[in-house]
Formats: structure tokens, sequence, C-alpha cells
């Protein structure tokens, strides 16, 4: 059969796996419906598929996994059915887990029997659960893998026992993908689940995982998820693969010591050395170990038959890529998300002058926000938003960036040379870097815009280093927005700010703040500023005026305004998003990237000579 007269089916289309099987389905040329339980959520997919270079939607079914039909909508033509469809989370009770992962699966090998163009009905199964006898399980039998497994595994183990028994007795073509613990797209290092393996780095970002379950053979193998979409596609098309089963993974994955040890290294975080045995881990407390009981079933030294899938690989020319590459793309992909916890948009690592850099917004975007203390570029994600074509950086050392304040030289000539940074945007701390930035390479930086510039401020009482670094390690949330805007309504946007606080950025907060209150780095920065030649925006709040010998320094400048946010302290990104936006915008533009934003006037006054 030709791709032209392909019809996939995709069940659990909404899922990590569902959707990146869609997108390599619609790439392949072959017309895809998706089955997905609501409008909104069929929505959500159109947008994904859009945002990754697939602007023709597939068709939108609805599926009810209880109901009569399962699939409400078209689909008589189908020649080709994927279920990846299911319920992966630890903890749910056993009549959920198999409502979700059992009878599922008998409502779609039923309604497979049913469609008269069908070639292959394909199951996505699991590396631990995969290759059961299909034998009808016994209630004594139930019992026992419930009770040993927990219910998400013992569930996974009894679909696909139930999957091969009924498409048996149904005369269904079938074939199972046996996938190892996915992770993110090999090029892009996305990921979409965060949970397994992934809960496990997010321990060794925080610092908060102690020791390696396991020994040194203790193997959790993966596969990349956009390998193992172009994989499923291949099967409807590969008459050899009717009723087999296929362990996908890398046999070449480093055992888990070794992988947590490469992904420690990429993140420049120091690996645990103890290792414990899992039986151990299995005696001591959750609150201890950290670790959902039914985790640990996956922490062994089995390997799997995976001949077979690279057997078909080959045959179709499929290169698996290369796993060591893929996990520190995933890596990245997770922390630059927070796991998870980070809104959508446009977040990555990358390598400035040799730092290990955090961004957000526009990459290459030639306006550059340099955030202040003790914040991140998370807090001016909104701004930068606003802006249009901007993006933030996190300051060596602060944020998630690695490095110090003996980088910022080599760091700052980077961004501003090599990155197309061409509109410094310095906030509190970051108008130094700005300035020095521009001293250095003054034809490279077109404009500064200084926001809350501390050197033009009133020196603040010098606080005791070890003080500060001791406050900052242990402050809230909430603590923090009532220090820095006396509103703890504000808490939310410093979630990510305190998380990299107790992380290990407060002694690097706390030495620059120090730094800060010093007379000779000031002195110094005020003359660098009164030698740039370019235009310069100074950006303050009503609640944080310049300094006098501040504003005198600022009349002396040839090209410059100055914005006055009424209502603002030291930090008007937390308070006044859309104002401080459009002062930025008003001398960073970006085409119709302010349009329709209701912004009231600003007090603005221009000094030009």
């Amino acid at each position: 059969m030709s791709v032209a007269g392909r019809h996939a089916l995709v069940l659990g289309a909404t899922g990590f796996v569902g959707r990146h099987l869609v997108l390599a389905l619609g790439r392949a040329g072959v017309r895809v419906s998706a089955a997905c339980r609501s409008r909104e959520s069929y929505r959500r997919l159109a947008e994904w598929l859009a945002e990754h270079g697939h602007e023709a939607a597939p068709a939108d079914l609805r599926v009810d996994f209880a109901g009569p039909s399962l699939i409400d909508g078209e689909a008589g033509d189908v020649t080709e059915v994927y279920n990846c469809a299911g319920a992966y989370r630890f903890g749910m009770p056993a009549d959920e887990a198999r409502r979700a992962n059992v009878d599922s699966v008998r409502a779609v090998v039923a309604f497979a029997a049913r469609l008269p163009r069908l070639r292959r009905l394909v199951h996505v199964s699991g590396y631990r659960v995969g290759g059961q006898d299909p034998r009808p399980w016994s209630e004594e039998q139930r019992r026992k893998a419930y009770r040993a497994l927990g219910a998400y595994e013992a569930s996974k183990v009894e679909a696909d026992a139930v999957f091969r028994s009924e498409a048996e007795r149904l005369d269904v073509p079938w074939s199972v993908v046996n996938p190892a613990s996915v992770i993110g797209d090999s090029v892009t290092g996305e990921a979409g689940q965060y949970l397994g393996l992934a809960s496990t780095l997010r321990d060794l970002w925080q610092g908060a995982l102690a020791a390696v379950p396991g020994n040194a053979r203790t193997f959790v193998p993966v596969v990349a998820v956009d390998h193992l979409a172009r994989f499923m596609t291949l099967l409807p098309m590969d008459e050899t693969t009717e009723r087999a089963s296929y362990w996908l993974l890398d046999d070449d994955t480093p055992a888990l010591p070794g992988l947590i040890g490469l992904v420690a290294e990429h993140y420049r975080v120091r690996a645990p050395r103890l290792r414990v045995p899992v039986p151990l881990v299995k005696r001591l407390p959750r609150r201890l170990t950290n670790a959902d009981p039914e985790t640990l079933t996956f922490l062994s030294a089995d390997r799997y038959p995976t001949g077979p899938a690279r057997a078909v690989a080959a045959r179709h020319a499929l290169t698996m890529p290369d796993t060591v590459t893929t996990i520190r793309r995933w890596a990245d992909h997770l922390a630059a998300h927070r796991f998870g916890e980070a809104p959508d948009g446009d977040r990555r690592f990358t390598d400035v002058g040799g730092v290990r850099t955090f961004e957000l917004g526009e990459q290459g975007a030639p306006a550059v926000v340099l955030p202040g203390l003790p914040v991140n570029a998370d807090t001016w994600a909104p701004v930068v938003t606003l802006m249009g074509r901007a993006r933030a950086a996190d300051l060596p050392g602060l944020g998630m960036s690695t490095g110090g304040r003996d980088d910022w030289a080599a760091w700052l000539a980077a961004l501003v040379t090599g990155t197309g940074a061409r509109h410094l945007v310095g906030h509190s701390i970051g108008t130094a870097a700005a300035v020095e930035a521009a001293a250095a390479q003054p034809g490279a930086v077109d404009r500064l815009t200084l926001v809350a510039p501390f050197f033009l401020q009133p020196r603040p009482a010098p606080t005791p280093r070890l003080v500060a670094q001791a406050y900052l390690r242990g402050v809230s949330a909430r603590a923090l927005a009532r220090r820095l805007t006396g509103d703890p309504a504000h808490a939310d946007a410093l979630e990510s700010s305190v998380a990299d606080l107790r992380r290990g950025t407060a002694g690097a907060v706390a030495r620059l703040l120090t730094a800060a209150a010093a007379r000779g780095w000031r002195t110094s920065l005020r003359a660098a500023l009164a030698r740039y030649p370019g235009d310069v925006h100074v950006v303050v709040g009503s609640r944080d005026p310049l300094a006098p010998e501040g504003l005198a320094l600022v009349d002396t400048l040839p090209r410059v305004t100055v914005t006055v946010i009424p209502g603002a302290g030291h930090h008007p990104q937390l308070t006044h998003p859309e104002r401080v936006a459009e002062a930025l915008g008003a001398d960073g533009p970006s085409p119709g990237a302010r349009a329709g934003q209701p912004f009231r006037p600003l007090s603005t006054i221009p000094r030009v000579k």
C-alpha cells in the first residue's frame, strides 16, 4: 500500500509519544486522524503541531473509552491504528489503573476488529512489561501482580497480555513496541513528561540527590521520542512485523551511575558518590529516599532482546540517534523548563564565552535584558514577551547560568560580538554589566537602557556577606516578595528565583550585593557611563529615584531619556511589567509587538543635547 492510501488513527494523540507520532506520520505523508477526549485537547495538539512546522492539522475525532463505539466520527477507511493511550502515573488505585490501561486496551482491540481496511494495530507497551503470557489472568494472579509491582506497572503488564490475547481472538493484525524510558527529541531535547528518570535528574539539578540507587550494573535504558515515533510509522508497511513485539532502546545507554555522572558533568554539579542497593531503598522510609516504591522495579541489571527492532530499523535505513548527545539535550530541556514548572516559551541553555548560559525569549534578538539581584531571567519573562524581539539572559553565576564575576568580561564580549546583542537592558546589578560591556565594546552597543541603576542611586548600607548569604538561602518566595516589592502577592513570580538561591546562587548574590555598596566600583561605573557616546535610557520607579549625584551625571549625557514609572520601586518588572515593556519598547522597537496593549502614559523626560 502506498503512503497515499494510508489513513492512521492515533489514540492518545495529545500525550508525549502520541503527538510526536502524529508529527512523524504527517511528515511521512500519511493522512492522520487524532482521537481526542475534547475539542480543547485537540486544539492544543494542533497548536503544538503548527509550532513544530506541521500546519496540516489531523482530523479531529472524539474518543470515549467507556462508550459503545469508542470513536465518534468517520473512521471507516482507517488502515492503521496506534494505541498510545493510557495513564502514566504512579500511586494510582488499582481500579483506576485497570480502567485506564487494561479496559481501554480491550475497547481498542474490539474497535479495530470492526475496521474493514485495517492493516495493523500498533500498541505501545513497555520494556519491563512486554512479552507477557497472553493467557487470561486469574484473580489470584492479578492480586499478586498488583501487590508486587504496584498499580501502574501491574496494569501495564496485564494490558500487554490482554492486548495480544484479544487481538488473536478477534484476528486483528497487531504489532507491539516496548520502548525504554522515553526521553526528549534527539535534535531539540524537547520533553513533555517529568516522571521516572526525569525526576531523578530534577533531584540532581536541585542538589537533592544524595545517593544513586542500585549498583554499577543497574540499567535504565532510554530511547529518543522522535526515533520511537519514526519506528512506529514503519510497522504497518512491513509485513514481517505483523504479530511481533519490538524492544526499542539503546543497548549502549550508560549504566545508571554513569548516566547520572554524565548529566552531572553537563549540569556542572556534583554527582553523588554513594550508592544504595535497591533492597535497602525498599526498606528505608520514603521520606528519606524520596523514591516512589513503584519506580524501584525499574532498577534492574536486566538486558532486553533488541535484535529484532534493530533489524527492522536497518531494513528501512532508520538510524538510532546518538544517545549520549540526546541525553544531554534532554537534560538541558528539562532544566531550562524547570522540570515542567516553568511556563511554555522559548527557553534554552547556550554557550556564551565558555559560560553555560540560560536565556529566554527570541534567540539572537538584538535587545538583551541582564537581570538584577536577587532575581533571575524568569522574572523578566512577561516584559520580554511584551517587547517582542527581546531575550533575557542570566548573568554568570546567577539564575541558572554557570560561572561567576570573573567571567563577566569574556562573557559580555561574546554576548555583544557573538550573539548580536545591540541593545543592552540592565536591571540593578545588570546595569553594571551593561555599562562594562558598552565601555569595552562602544562601537558594538547601540543603546543602553538602565533600569534601577544602583550606581546612580543612593548607596545602600553594607550588609555582611555571610548574613546576606544565610538569609537568601532560607528566604521564602512570600518573604522575598514582601522585601523586594512590599507586597507578598508577587510571591509566585519569585518562586524560581528562590529555587535558584537554594540551589546554590545565594553565595554569588551575596558577594555582588556587597560589591554593589563599594564606592570604588560605583565611581568607575559612573565614569564609564559618562564616556559612552550612544543612546542612554534610564528607567526608575517613583519610589526608587536617582540620587542627586546620579541625576547630575545623567544631565551631562549627550543623548539620554529618563522614564519614571509612578508607584514602582526597585523591581518594576514584578510590579509594573506592562509599563516597563512600554518604556523599553520605546527605544528597543519591534513593529507591532505592543499592539493593543492598554498602556497608560509614563512620566518621561527627554534630555537630548
